[in-house]
């Protein structure tokens, strides 16, 4: 079974890559990673407390995810990786060999991105694997 493997943060363009990504699924039978990436950050107490906020918060919106997936009868699995989006999601695609990873977009202007770092700008250019960006549709 191939896996899709998905960033998801619980906002409005996460969710259009996760509707994408089951529809997927469901056409191609595989199954889906649901990853979350959060960190780096730097020493002390403060990162810890923040690490700790960002993780809890990366286990309720995945488990949502999960929701989803399974309503549509797809097998699921959540990563929550202590790595930044980016490195995160290329790791879990190298990890699962997955066939594409999904992400969302809000359609920034592509010299934004490259400056500010958009994960989707990200992965267009350092992933070996296809890269899916969905729109967010309004």
């Amino acid at each position: 079974m191939a896996t899709l493997v998905v960033g998801y943060d619980g906002s409005e363009c996460a969710r259009a890559a996760l509707h994408t990504a089951v529809e997927m699924a469901k056409g191609l039978g595989d199954k889906i990673v649901v990853a979350f990436g959060y960190g780096p950050g730097g020493p002390g107490e403060e990162y810890i407390a923040t690490r700790d906020v960002i993780r809890a918060v990366g286990e309720r919106v995945t488990a949502e995810a999960v929701e989803r997936a399974h309503a549509d009868g797809i097998e699921v699995e959540v990563a929550l990786v202590e790595e930044r989006p980016t490195e995160a999601l290329l790791a879990l695609a190298e990890q699962h060999d997955a066939r594409a990873i999904v992400v969302g977009t809000y359609g920034e202007h592509p010299i934004r991105g490259a400056i500010l770092g958009s994960t989707p700008h990200k992965l267009l250019h350092l992933s070996e694997r296809p890269v899916l960006v969905v729109p967010v549709v309004e």
